[in-house]
């Protein structure tokens, strides 16, 4: 939250500062390392969301310890290389260092989360941060492209690893991961929850067949290629491998997936680094290949390989960040990156170049790196094992031969003086640009001379799986062993691949038979074009139409439902009274008169018949409040309808013809007939007492009143009237726009209100300034004059005497927004504006302070948000006084519903008004 404010005041530097948070992370990790070494672990939990079971566990042993130790190495390293990497005025790069803290913070909660489903939250954050970091420029294209593909990618994973984790956790009873692992499922049932598990895992590591979207991401600034791309997000994939191995291994779908999708990733995606031309997408290739090789150890399930996989793991994020950076320093001080055109760097920057050869080395497995520990503890995991150990023990050994080769190619490509390449100007740089690579790849060289030390901070991971006749240890010298054999054929293949490349040119034309990303491209474009095709056959424009279609698949399928998931009990009760039987009749027939109706007036007087029926309906079932407020929503509409329908054609078109009339109406009754059931269902399977029956009490004792409905909406459920007042507020400012679209009008109109008269400006009495008065109607303006004031008064009344009796803030509203459009009708819009001489938005703007200050003011008080208080006091010559401060609520609820009104009769009353008399002004000058 503070990196931009920070970038503002101190430019680029301000990144120095930022690192100190990834780095306390490191330093915090440093001190657990007694603890972790010891076979501990670093625990704690807090609750989340109690009534679901949720916790916010964390839980840190070795495996865990090794992922913090490099999410915050690496990213307070990258941090202060980029204070030098961005120049200063840099577009963005506050955001830039916002969202980089945030996804540091959110990859740490990933490796330390011990529930699965607070690990799928952290997951998805690193994508969404991940989508923001690599599309750090939207200007360019290619950026766009690639953020869009590596979240929708990484996304598609993430929701197939969450039904997983579902599944495991549904089963296990619990979604504690140390638990789960305790007790894994078995059967079909555990195939399915790990395959979907593995997807996450894969797309996220970007493992075949999801390797597409890592090199495209390279569109990213090249700190984030360093961080996200090499230590810490496409290691998430292969650390939850890891962390599910040891429980998972000996299932049939664990090891064979993890192996045949890691040999190819390892295989292809050596052979495409082999190819390239471009060093930084030699490294992106290189990267994916290497993803394949981690998750090939660390899904072997032996300690041995477990131990290899660790140290790949840590090795990996160390030599390849620092190639990153190095790639990074090239590109920005030659201004390429492409290997035809890069020449004798070397020998004029021997720190950066010695840098790159020390960290190709860990790459490689040469000694004594801790690369080359690593791979001689991989090779000698799979020459213990079986003959399918055997079998990826062939394939780890040709891939290994290809990074040896992509290795030494990147080195000459970027370091090499070329006879037929001038030398390219290098522009000066400083040591704080070069530190971090620099202490990166001086770390690998460390770990592998301190080999017997990293042997014993990660062995608590490796002893998690069942001990073998010889344990392994990791160290620099072994012996004249098979797996040192082997590792000297690699090297040694790598070699004489990378001279023979290096003479002909004619095998980079060799490619590969099968891309996924085409397949994804493809995919895309399938679905596209069927949303084309689908929108073109269903988006028709007529609403008649959608509806329809609506209430038919409600019919087939809601209905459906009914018919064949009975029985239902049959003891119907058709009415209380013979006068619901005649209200229930009189909605029926005007909802189907309505349906056949030619004429618009008609249709929607009859429309309102029916509400009128549905508010009589309420009073017969003893309650007042919700049909007098039935009563009032019907009357506004028709209003509002009214308005709306003397710019329409006063019939509706010749179609539909009757046949199709009588089909709609055979829809409606069928849509009827279904939400009937449905209620009748929903009441007659209830087995839990209704919620409502506490409401009574509750409304005395909690909300203080005795009008239950009120209480419910100012108190028991304040929270629903709150985002219900909201959406009103929007739903005026979108009428509104609709109307005042035009610039011109919203200009002068200071946005979608018109101004209120000037001051001092007389409106008389039954007159309208703005016509000839020939269509005035003088009685009712009288009778409106008179009785105006009354109407506003008891919609007052009832706003403050809601709590106990029927009435509220909203049915007040609405017999406010009543007088005003009584006004309006008799007057036209200079009696509204002498009605209402106030900005509507500002009505609808003051409503929605003062309800949502009601619920700050009780929690600034000590209470939670939106609760009520009751006061009861003596006030002399009134006496005894009740009052709740939910009132204040309602009295927003009010202003809100009156603003609402206000700004609609504006809209579609007196701004339609004034637009026919400027339409009818050049006729009348004209005659």
């Amino acid at each position: 939250m503070l990196a931009p404010a920070l970038v503002r005041l101190l430019g680029p530097k301000a990144l120095y500062v930022v690192a100190a948070v990834p780095a306390a992370t490191f330093a915090w990790a440093l001190a657990q390392t007694g603890t972790v070494r010891a076979g501990g672990a670093v625990a704690e939990v807090h609750p989340w969301v109690p009534r679901l079971g949720l916790e916010l566990a964390f839980r840190m042993d070795a495996f865990p310890w090794l992922m913090v130790l490099l999410v915050g190495g690496v990213g307070a390293l990258v941090l202060a290389y980029s204070a030098h990497y961005f120049s200063p005025g840099e577009d963005g790069l506050g955001r830039f260092a916002a969202v980089f803290c945030a996804f540091a913070g959110a990859m740490f909660g990933l490796v330390v989360a011990d529930d699965l489903l607070l690990l799928y939250v952290f997951w998805e954050l690193t994508s969404v941060f991940s989508y923001l970091l690599i599309g750090h420029d939207p200007a360019k294209g290619a950026s766009r492209w690639a953020a869009m593909q590596a979240l929708l990618v990484t996304t598609f994973g993430g929701l197939a690893m969450l039904t997983g984790f579902i599944m495991l956790g549904q089963h296990a009873g619990t979604y504690r991961l140390s638990e789960v692992l305790a007790d894994p499922p078995g059967g079909a049932y555990l195939v399915s929850a790990l395959v979907l598990v593995l997807l996450g895992a894969l797309s996220k590591s970007a493992v075949f067949p999801f390797s597409f979207w890592l090199p495209s991401a390279m569109a990213a600034p090249t700190p984030v290629s360093a961080y996200l791309h090499a230590a810490a997000m496409v290691k998430a994939g292969v650390f939850l491998i890891g962390m599910l191995t040891p429980a998972f291994a000996s299932d049939p779908p664990w090891q064979q997936a993890v192996w045949a999708c890691g040999a190819v990733t390892f295989l292809f995606g050596g052979w495409t680094a082999l190819r390239q031309t471009d060093i930084k997408l030699m490294l992106a290739y290189g990267t994916v290949s290497q993803l394949g090789m981690i998750a090939i150890v660390l899904g072997a399930g032996t300690r041995t390989a477990a131990l290899a996989g660790a140290a790949l793991l840590a090795g990996h994020a160390m030599f390849k960040a620092a190639l990153f950076l190095v790639v990074g320093i090239v590109d920005k001080t030659t201004g390429t990156r492409e290997i035809y055109s890069l020449s004798g760097l070397g020998a004029r920057r021997p720190v950066l170049a010695a840098t790159a050869v020390l960290a190709v080395a860990s790459m490689i497995g040469f000694p004594p790196t801790l690369g080359f520990v690593a791979k001689e503890a991989m090779l000698a995991a799979f020459w213990d094992g079986g003959a399918w150990s055997r079998a990826m023990l062939a394939v780890l050994v040709a891939g290994s031969a290809l990074t040896v080769g992509y290795g030494l190619r990147f080195l000459w490509g970027a370091f090499a003086r070329k006879d037929d390449v001038d030398d390219r100007e290098f522009a000066p740089v400083g040591p704080g640009f070069i530190a971090a690579p620099v202490v990166l790849a001086l770390t690998g060289l460390g770990a592998g001379l301190l080999a017997a030390g990293a042997d014993g901070l990660l062995a608590p991971y490796a002893d998690r799986y069942p001990a073998t006749a010889h344990a392994y240890h990791l160290g620099l010298w072994h012996g004249f062993t098979p797996a040192l054999g082997f590792s000297g054929i690699a090297l040694a293949t790598g070699a004489v691949l990378y001279l023979a490349t290096r003479r002909t040119s004619g095998w980079r034309s060799l490619k590969l038979p099968f891309k996924s990303g085409t397949v994804y491209k493809r995919a895309l474009e399938g679905v596209d074009r069927a949303a084309v095709e689908l929108t073109g056959r269903t988006q028709r424009g007529s609403l008649p139409f959608y509806l329809g279609v609506i209430l038919v698949t409600l019919v087939v399928f809601g209905g459906g439902m009914l018919l064949f998931a009975g029985p239902w009990p049959l003891a119907l009760k058709p009415f209380d009274t013979p006068l619901q039987l005649a209200s229930g009749a009189i909605i029926v027939a005007a909802a189907i008169a309505a349906a056949t109706a030619k004429r618009r007036l008609t249709a929607m007087v009859l429309t309102g018949v029916s509400g009128y029926g549905v508010a009589t309906l309420f009073i017969f079932h003893g309650a007042p409040d919700l049909a007098l407020t039935q009563f009032l929503v019907e009357t506004v509409t028709i209003v509002m309808f009214v308005l709306v329908l003397r710019r329409l054609p006063a019939g509706f078109s010749e179609r539909p013809v009757k046949r199709v009339r009588r089909f709609r109406v055979a829809i409606g009754i069928a849509a009827g007939t279904v939400v009937a059931g449905m209620a009748y269902a929903a009441v007659s399977g209830r087995t839990a007492a209704p919620v409502s029956d506490l409401f009574p009490d509750l409304a005395v004792s909690y909300g203080g009143g005795h009008n239950i409905v009120n209480v419910i909406l100012v108190d028991i459920r304040a929270w629903d009237t709150m985002g219900e007042i909201a959406v009103l507020l929007v739903a005026a400012t979108g009428v509104a726009s609709l109307i005042f679209g035009r610039d011109r009008l919203m200009h002068r109109r200071g946005g979608s209100r018109p101004a209120p008269p000037k001051t001092g400006e007389h409106v008389k009495w039954l007159a309208r300034p703005e016509s000839d008065g020939s269509h005035q109607a003088i009685i009712l303006q009288v009778v409106t004059r008179l009785l105006f004031h009354t109407i506003v008064l008891f919609s007052i009344y009832l706003l403050f005497t809601g709590h106990n009796h029927p009435g509220g803030g909203f049915a007040g509203g609405l017999v406010a927004g009543i007088a005003l459009a009584i006004r309006y009708l008799a007057g036209g819009r200079a009696e509204l504006n002498a009605a209402a001489p106030v900005d509507a938005g500002k009505l609808l703007g003051t409503g929605l302070l003062v309800s949502v200050g009601t619920g700050a003011a009780s929690m600034v008080l000590g209470g939670k948000v939106l609760q009520s208080a009751v006061l009861d006091f003596e006030l002399p010559l009134v006496g005894h006084v009740h009052f709740v401060t939910s009132t204040f609520f309602d009295i927003g609820v009010y202003l809100v519903v009156v603003g609402l009104v206000l700004d609609i009769l504006r809209s579609l009353g007196a701004e339609i008004d004034r637009n026919q008399e400027a339409d009818a002004l050049p006729e009348k000058e004209a005659a």
